[in-house]
């Protein structure tokens, strides 16, 4: 049916709120984990014990640990905060900064935000005739 169909597709629409709003009261999350906040946004490293090179441009955010003690009977660290061990990944840096605004929750960028481009060699080069690339084996 026509008529059903422009209906709900009037009614699926996206609804865009033109300020930004602080979404965190909403979420459920307790107000005293978010409050204060600080939030690390950074590009984690290379894995070294693996050579892909998938996810590796990704940016990362990493919230600040809070208190942790030890555990009297085992001797492991125990904590309360159920943000601390969490992280979450973006494609982009911008997108890491916009859900940390939404959530309000301040952050602050760690590192450098361009990984230096990798020069490729090739194994033949060691054993080329140009000196520039030659490995001496002496």
């Amino acid at each position: 049916n026509p008529r059903n169909r422009h209906k709900k597709t009037k009614l699926s629409g996206v609804i865009e709120v033109p300020t930004k709003v602080d979404v965190s009261p909403i979420t459920g999350v307790p107000e005293e984990h978010v409050k204060g906040r600080r939030v690390r946004i950074y590009i984690p490293p290379k894995n070294a014990m693996q050579s892909g090179t998938n996810n590796i441009n990704n940016w990362e955010i990493e919230f600040d640990n809070r208190e942790r003690w030890e555990n009297p009977l085992m001797g492991w660290s125990s904590t309360g905060d159920p943000l601390s061990n969490m992280k979450i990944q973006f494609n982009t840096k911008e997108e890491a900064i916009e859900h940390c605004e939404k959530y309000g929750l301040r952050w602050f960028i760690d590192g450098d935000e361009r990984q230096k481009p990798k020069r490729v060699k090739n194994y033949g080069n060691n054993f080329s005739w140009n000196r520039r690339t030659r490995v001496s084996t002496k």
